[in-house]
């Protein structure tokens, strides 16, 4: 006995310490399954199943007009989809799809088999259940805690769904490279054909692409995504699915060759693009691209689709006209068919001329009152370029900046009526200051004047001209600003003084540096459309400013609202001097440098806008209801003044061809006329009064008590 126990106690230490070692096992065990099925999702999930939401963006009409999405999903129904397609998934990817629980381990021997001996035919060792509870619910990174949540997974898949909506799921959701998920975007993308369309071998060519999309793809690498379209063919013929003679026919069909969908023309991606860019940064590119949120924005898509055709179109007309004076064709060649040889790529559309710069273009139209912006193109081909001229790119106004400059005198006491100076004139600056050089006042006398301080080298000397060379002496503040006259511009600007128009154009809207010198006057800053818009619209609001707009509101997917507009108005100036101006803008197109436009028969106040040797090209227009603003040139500052004639006035032909368009159901109301505003014919010439008897006088517009009192 004593024997016995002493055995016993001997062995007691082993024994504990196995049943420690075992005990620390199952907790150990424990903690790890716990954190394995912690890490699972609920598999009835997967009945509701959505990859990511969509975000949808609306115009003004609630046209659905763009989707945001990362993954472009369709989901069809088993039934839908070709027996070819889903015997040749079953045949590639895990042949005894029918028979195991979520499980294959004739799979995983025949993987582990393969690289041992690198068979050509590569077999999976996950089953479809497997790929699709990992391409719907967990990461794709290799690590051996996501594959074993990935066994566990399938198996509850398998228990919780049918063979048929497993295979459903799982032809829904997998990847097949350029942004498809599922074989329906996949037959769109790759063949623009319906599911019901595609043959034995576009299916396989699909199927094909299931493990690795881009190297297989037929249009990067045409030669693999045949060996491998062979491939899916020769094991759906081995395992019954299709016979020899069907095998044959499949091997023979033409391999595509370039992308045949063609995307279909979407306006407005200029719009799209300028959004993004504010709402990615507000929201994050997550919330937007997935969040599934609704945009509501100020769009008109309609009106901006035609503002986008003839923009093109006529930009496109200017260019051959200056492709012709250079002696180049560039004139568009209708495609003519070619026979292409089994195996060999089409050749390449031939390309224009690619050191001949094409005219790039821009074009707003907003709502007067409130600032919504109905129509926005940055550019021409949106997917040659993102750049959006509209927005982001800074440009000299030249003459349409003038404005700015005729507000500064109404401000100071002129009217209409009153006589300023288009007489030449010469600014020198004394390394402090610009001053006026005016003891003459004609241009010799001026050069000679000038003489003495070029070889200074304290003094810098600018003398300004009008377009054409030509000055008119004394003429009245509307004909300076109708007729677009640099001299009364900068005389005006030497009279009322730089800081006065910074500030118009401050109150106006601009934000824009603005350089103190008297080219000011001209344009010679450098400003964006939107802001140039903007603030020139403050004029035909009567004074009242409003900033630009663009989205209305934007929901949430549960439809709680995230932002919503808020309007905002600021009184920048009277509603008088906003008349007078105005009053005189609508002289421009009625008889002066944009009367082009008056074809429109319209209400319309204008401005023309072109710079030193038409680099930038201008045309602001604006009604009662809508204002718009066009501009066109080239994106390296160069120009072709000295080889065909473009100016202002060009970029005023087709924003009047647009405007016809987006008028046409517009009412067309004057601008309405003011309290303190009273009306006098006067002679057009003196300034002064007209007599009745005079057959040119004109009804000019005044604040009541500054008419001209003598005849």
């Amino acid at each position: 006995m004593k024997k016995y126990l002493k055995k016993l106690f001997s062995t007691k230490p082993i024994l504990f310490g196995c049943l420690a070692v075992l005990f620390l096992l199952i907790i150990c065990t424990a903690v790890f399954m716990r954190y394995i099925f912690s890490g699972l999702p609920p598999v009835y999930e997967m009945e509701e199943y959505t990859p990511s939401l969509t975000t949808r963006v609306y115009d003004r009409n609630n046209k659905l007009i763009h989707e945001f999405s990362i993954e472009k999903r369709s989901m069809v129904p088993l039934s839908e989809i070709p027996v070819d397609l889903q015997n040749a998934v079953v045949a590639m990817e895990d042949r005894e799809f029918f028979e195991h629980a979520g499980l294959s381990f004739k799979g995983i021997f025949r993987a582990a088999l393969h690289d041992l001996i690198h068979v050509s035919a590569k077999q999976g060792a996950s089953t479809l259940t497997q790929q699709l509870s990992r391409g719907v619910f967990l990461s794709q990174e290799k690590r051996l805690i996501r594959k074993i949540r990935e066994i566990i997974l399938a198996v509850q898949i398998e228990h919780q769904f049918s063979k048929q909506e497993i295979l459903q799921l799982y032809l829904n959701q997998m990847y097949l490279g350029r942004g498809a998920y599922g074989v329906k975007s996949a037959a769109k993308r790759y063949f623009n054909k319906d599911l019901s369309e595609l043959t034995t071998g576009e299916a396989a060519i699909i199927v094909g692409l299931v493990p690795a999309p881009e190297r297989y793809n037929p249009f990067t690498n045409p030669e693999l995504s045949r060996q491998r379209r062979d491939l899916v063919l020769s094991v759906m013929k081995e395992q019954g699915y299709i016979t020899q003679e069907e095998y044959e026919t499949a091997k023979q069909e033409p391999m595509p060759t370039r992308q045949t969908v063609t995307e279909e023309y979407k306006p407005g991606l200029y719009f799209i693009e300028h959004i993004r860019r504010v709402l990615e940064e507000k929201y994050g590119t997550e919330t937007l691209w997935k969040g599934g949120l609704n945009i509501y924005t100020t769009v008109d898509i309609d009106q901006q689709s035609a503002a986008e055709q003839i923009m093109n179109d006529r930009l496109q007309k200017l260019d051959e006209r200056v492709a012709k004076s250079l002696g180049i064709d560039i004139t568009p060649k209708e495609p003519q068919p070619q026979e292409t040889p089994e195996g060999e790529e089409a050749p390449a559309e031939e390309e224009t001329e690619p050191d001949f710069p094409r005219l790039q273009g821009a074009f707003m139209v907003r709502d007067v009152k409130t600032g919504a912006v109905r129509v926005l193109i940055g550019g021409r081909e949106f997917d040659e370029s993102k750049f959006n001229r509209a927005t982001q790119a800074k440009r000299q106004p030249g003459s349409s900046f003038k404005p700015y400059v005729w507000m500064a005198a109404l401000q100071k006491g002129y009217t209409p009526a009153t006589l300023v100076k288009d007489l030449p004139t010469m600014f020198y600056n004394d390394g402090r200051n610009w001053r006026t050089f005016d003891e003459t006042s004609d241009l010799y006398s001026l050069d000679l004047a000038k003489q003495s301080f070029i070889s200074s080298k304290d003094f810098n000397v600018w003398v300004p001209q009008n377009y054409g060379g030509r000055n008119e002496g004394w003429i009245t503040l509307r004909r300076g600003l109708e007729k677009s006259k640099n001299l009364v511009a900068v005389n005006l600007i030497d009279a009322v003084g730089v800081p006065a128009v910074v500030r118009v154009a401050r109150k106006a809207g601009l934000t824009s540096a603005l350089p103190r010198v008297p080219a000011l006057a001209l344009g010679v800053s450098v400003l964006t459309m939107d802001e140039h818009l903007a603030a020139l619209t403050t004029f035909a609001n009567a004074g009242i400013h409003t900033d630009n707009y663009y989205i209305e509101r934007v929901e949430d997917a549960n439809g709680r609202i995230l932002e919503q507009h808020i309007p905002m108005e600021k009184a920048a100036f009277s509603p008088q001097d906003s008349y007078l101006l105005i009053n005189m803008m609508k002289g421009v197109v009625q008889r002066g440098s944009g009367r082009y436009v008056s074809r429109l028969g319209r209400n319309i106040a204008g401005k023309t806008g072109t710079t030193q040797s038409h680099r930038d090209m201008w045309f602001v227009g604006m009604t009662p209801r809508t204002a718009a603003i066009g501009w066109m040139g080239y994106d390296d500052d160069s120009a072709y003044a000295d080889k065909i004639h473009l100016e202002g006035s060009n970029t005023g032909h087709w924003w009047s061809d647009i405007m016809e368009e987006l008028l046409k159901d517009e009412p067309n109301d004057d601008f309405a006329v003011p309290e303190g505003i009273s009306f006098a014919y006067i002679n057009p010439n003196t300034g002064k009064l007209a007599m009745p008897t005079e057959r040119n006088k004109f009804w000019e517009a005044f604040i009541k008590g500054t008419e001209p009192k003598s005849y």
